[in-house]
């Protein structure tokens, strides 16, 4: 929370530039280790002789072990998250909750350098560790936002903390490109030592330009004396900001339409490389692996405008409206997206992803920080549009790999998400309006 020596700073160039930092600082995992390199690395490297491994005995198939680790890394992050959101409120003091995930995950990527199948069981605890990282530094960062905004920049300081995000990890990706596909030049020995090389880099970028962040984002009260029972005391707290949350019907009904258009924009996300890889008639291996890395840069690369478009859309016709047509595009983008076949029409799909990528999530998160009263509680706050998004991706990720199991098909599946994405689109004309005239 903004305390009374920093609330002077509240919408400062120097505050929120420090805030946006943080996204290219983060945004660099979720590119190169959630969807360009490392998914390589492990399906084709480690992963090159066998489709499966023995873990505790047990016998278990490549993809489904990553996508179990995953969806158990969601959950956990989904049942901490409200209990330690609850305890920096508490003792007002957020930052060091965000320190403690961005060093974890940063520390855990850089771990992903040893990751070998002979060492399987500790390679997917830095996997852990890191996704875990990741995701729990965003429940503090995404609470910054109200302190450090006046409610008439907060859909523009929004945006431009994912733009700051994009742009990062896009020149990171680049330069990892680069080095492995040079990789003598750069002095490594082979094209697996440099993409196990750009792991590290990622860790060691996110956590060195955090390094900003912790230094001008507002400091926690150091004096407050943390008492014994302090669980109990983020359970009161938490319990106190639920109560405002259910009885307000613009926050139950605006949670429950992003819980259904979050899963099935995130899922749509991740199975994307799947449907480019099984999907699309490539005329060779070399042509889909180019195709899928451009098409993963071309996504990043629109979602900049897609961030600014919708951004000054939400600024003209208000969050509610920009947002509602936003999942009705998304929802034709999947009917779209089920014919296609061709290489070009699948880039012509990645554009129309990067586009609503890019407007979609800084508006929803702007939306809900406006929702929020005047309190310092909000990290209890962000802490349930948190939980909604984890509970929301596992769940998508459970009807995606049901429907897959069921038609052998990852087309299939697009439609399914079109139909829950239009549910959201129609749950959102629910919710109540902002008064543009209170956002000053």
């Amino acid at each position: 929370m903004i305390n009374k020596k920093t609330d002077h700073l509240r919408g400062s160039k120097k505050l929120i530039s420090a805030w946006t930092l943080y996204d290219w600082a983060n945004s660099v995992y979720s590119l190169v280790i959630s969807s360009a390199i490392f998914p390589i690395y492990y399906s084709q490297y480690i992963f090159s002789q066998t489709n499966s491994v023995i873990i505790f005995n047990f016998e278990i198939n490549k993809d489904t072990l990553i996508s179990s680790v995953s969806g158990f890394s969601f959950l956990l992050i989904a049942f901490l998250s409200p209990i330690l959101s609850g305890i920096a409120d508490y003792i007002g003091n957020k930052k060091i909750f965000m320190k403690f995930f961005v060093y974890m995950g940063s520390l855990s990527c850089i771990g992903l350098y040893w990751f070998e199948l002979e060492t399987i069981e500790i390679s997917l605890l830095f996997y852990t560790l890191a996704l875990i990282g990741f995701w729990g530094s965003l429940v503090y960062y995404n609470s910054y936002l109200t302190d450090i905004t006046f409610p008439k920049q907060t859909n523009i300081v929004s945006a431009r903390g994912y733009t700051m995000g994009y742009i990062g990890s896009v020149i990171l990706l680049l330069i990892n490109l680069i080095m492995i596909n040079f990789y003598e030049s750069f002095g490594f020995s082979s094209e697996i030592n440099a993409m196990k090389s750009s792991f590290a880099i990622v860790g060691v970028w996110w956590l060195g330009f955090s390094q900003y962040s912790f230094y001008h984002l507002p400091k926690g009260n150091k004096g407050v004396k943390i008492p014994r029972n302090i669980i109990w005391n983020g359970f009161k707290e938490l319990k106190k900001v639920y109560k405002v949350i259910r009885s307000s019907k613009r926050f139950t009904r605006f949670l429950l339409a992003f819980f259904i258009f979050s899963f099935s924009l995130q899922t749509v996300l991740y199975i994307a490389s799947y449907f480019g890889v099984s999907e699309i008639d490539w005329s060779s291996s070399s042509e889909q692996t180019s195709g899928l890395i451009i098409s993963i840069l071309l996504i990043q690369i629109v979602a900049i405008g897609g961030a600014y478009i919708f951004t000054r859309l939400a600024q003209k016709y208000g969050n509610i409206i920009v947002l509602t047509f936003a999942i009705f595009l998304w929802a034709g983008v999947c009917l779209y997206a089920y014919y296609i076949n061709t290489p070009s029409q699948f880039y012509m799909i990645a554009g129309l992803v990067g586009l609503l990528m890019g407007g979609t999530q800084p508006v929803a998160r702007a939306t809900f920080s406006l929702f929020i009263p005047k309190t310092k509680d909000t990290t209890s706050f962000f802490s349930f549009y948190d939980v909604t998004e984890k509970i929301g991706i596992v769940f998508g990720m459970l009807f995606y790999a049901i429907a897959a199991q069921v038609t052998g098909t990852v087309r299939f599946s697009v439609i399914i998400f079109m139909f829950f994405f239009f549910l959201g689109a129609v749950l959102l004309t629910r919710v109540p309006r902002i008064d543009k005239n209170k956002l000053a």
